[in-house]
This record gives C-alpha cells, structure tokens and sequence, in this order.
C-alpha cells in the first residue's frame, strides 16, 4: 500500500486487518528488531510536498514521505533550514524515517534532535483515527505533545503523516576546527572549548581529530575558530564506515575512552555523550550492552544477535504505552522484540 495522501493513508489503515509494517524510503530498514509476521506493507512515500510554509513563521508542514534533502532545498531557497543533519539523508532519508528513528548527526550539539525540532504532528493510529498533536507555533503547551512519543518509535505507536518542523536560518558563515587528539585527550579538549564559551553548533570527535564547527556571521566565526585551542581550520569532516555492525551508543561525555576502545571507527558528540561506532563482531556489540546504553543496532543481513539488550527500567513504561496506542499490536511486529 503508497497512499498518497491523509485521507488514504487513514483508509488503508481503517480498512485493512492484520498486521503492518510502516516503511519510508527504506534507509534505516536494517534498524531495530526484524520485522516479523507482517501482513502488509504500508508505503509513505507517496505522501509528499509541503503543506504550510510562512518563512516569517520559522515553522514548515510537511508531508511524512517527503525527501529530507528536498526539503531542504526549498526552504534554502529562503535562506533556512531545519538543523539536522544525519548521514543518511543523502541515501534518500525521508521526513517521518528520521522522526521515526530519531536520527541525527553532529547538528544535535547545538539544535538538538528531531524530538527538539518537532512542534506538530498528524498520524493515523492504528485504528484509523486521524490524530493531531501540536501546532504551527514554536510556543505550544496545548494538549499531550505526542510528537515526541513518535520520536524513535519505528512505526509502532501510529503511522506519522505529516509533521511542523521549526526552521532556523541558514547561517552566513562555518567554520571547522580539526585538532589531531585521542580519545582522552578530546574529552579534555572538549571541556576547554565549553568553558570558553566559543559556543560550537557541532562538536564531534571523528577520524584521530575533534572537529568543532562554529556558525554564524563571517567575523564572529573566524575569531571563535582562531580562539579553539590548538585548533587549525579543515575541511568538513566526513564518515568512513567499514565495520559489520554500527551502533548507537549513550554515555556520560566523560566515557568516551571507554566507549571508544571497542569500536574499529566512531564518531561521537563528546559534549553530549552521542556516540556512533562500527565494531567487527557481535561480540563487541554484546559487550557494549554490558557497560552502556544502546539504542539502535544496524546488524548485518542475516545476524541473529537481537537489535535490543536487557530490557532496561521504561520498557515496562514503553509496553503500557504501546497497548494504549496498539493494544492489537497491529503496527511494526517484531521492532522492538523481545521487549513486546
């Protein structure tokens, strides 16, 4: 099923029985657990292009199916965009893909992720019944904000169909300091560069480097670039992985060396304890779970190591949640085994 707009999107849902596995352009689809038991498919591609958009207003609707990257181009057009930035956009990422996985990139250091940027959401629960949380407004505390229960969600609360994003300017000028360190050396670093208050929207220790990229007018850039402390000016740093399984792990930003130690490459925002790591075997990926907090596990095609570990203190809160919203566990079977 490829709706192409809210009122079949509701009907494919309302009208169907079984089970349903809710795919966008399919980027993150080796994310979370297997899918299993699925009867049907539930395409949101087809619902695309921009719904509301005052510049004025900083805020845009969107269609869930819509390219993040084509986004992006129409509101830089007019001289914003929405700060995110997730590797995989250029593969095609979708709008409600990244809602739904909560993915983002180094931008998440000074803007947040997609839970901090979204302020509106339309989605079809798994009933049928068309639900709005939200608004147009950046400053909104009417009602339950639901569009933050999707965030991460894999599909499996309600089918997200459109969503208001808040948009910033697109900044005149960047700047990406690189300092050649090590692990433990960066998080000394990055304590520095706090405390100097240089303010960088991305901070991220990549590749035998601390790459911090400032933003903002031309002048205030390059005398907060020439302030980073052993810093020189580089390129934009850019992502290299090569090993079987890729993890998302949580941290204190102090425990970046530990953390660090069992990947064959990583990226981290040291400053907020976001780390991204290849490691070669489920081996590592096991041990990880036994010292830090893992949210998503891009395995191998084929692995039978479970995309989640032990199931930690909110999966009795998350469980609840999913039998409000689903209790005939109609939507995304298999995602968040063995959890529920």
């Amino acid at each position: 099923m490829k709706p192409t707009s809210l009122a079949e999107l509701r009907d494919a849902v309302r009208d169907s029985t079984g089970t349903l596995l809710v795919k966008g352009a399919g980027t993150a689809s080796g994310w979370a657990g297997t899918p299993t038991g699925v009867d049907h498919e539930l395409e949101t591609t087809g619902l695309t292009g921009i719904v509301a958009y005052n510049p004025a207003d900083m805020t845009v609707a969107v269609r869930a199916g819509t390219r993040f990257s084509k986004l992006q181009e129409e509101l830089a057009a007019n001289g914003q965009r929405i700060a995110l930035d997730p590797a995989r956009v250029q593969a095609g990422a979708t709008v409600g893909g990244l809602i739904a996985t909560a993915d983002s990139g180094p931008l998440r250091h000074g803007y947040g992720g997609p839970r901090d940027l979204l302020i509106g959401v339309t989605m079809v629960l798994a009933d049928g019944t068309v639900a709005r949380s939200g608004g147009h407004v950046i400053k909104n505390v009417a009602g339950y904000d639901l569009g933050k229960l999707l965030c991460g969600s894999f599909g499996t609360l309600g089918v997200i169909a459109e969503a208001v994003l808040r948009v910033h300017p697109l900044p005149p000028a960047t700047r990406t300091v690189s300092i050649p360190c090590d692990v433990t050396e960066a998080v000394e670093l990055t304590g520095r560069i706090l405390e100097a208050r240089l303010e960088p929207a991305a901070l991220e220790w990549y590749g035998g480097a601390l790459h911090a990229r400032y933003e903002g007018l031309e002048s205030s850039v390059e005398l907060r670039a020439a302030a980073t402390p052993g810093g020189t000016v580089d390129h934009e740093a850019s992502r290299v992985w090569d090993g079987e399984f890729v993890v998302r792990c949580g941290s204190r930003p102090s425990q970046l060396p530990a953390v660090a130690k069992h990947a064959t490459a990583i990226t981290s925002s040291v400053a907020v304890g976001v780390h991204t790591l290849a490691v070669d075997s489920a081996t590592a990926v096991e041990r990880l779970r036994d010292e830090f907090e893992l949210t998503v596990c891009r395995r191998p095609a084929g692995s039978d190591l479970p995309a989640w570990g032990r199931p930690h203190p909110a999966v009795p809160l998350m469980r609840a949640v999913k039998q409000r919203f689903d209790p005939a566990g109609r939507l995304g079977p298999g995602r968040f085994a063995p959890w529920f």
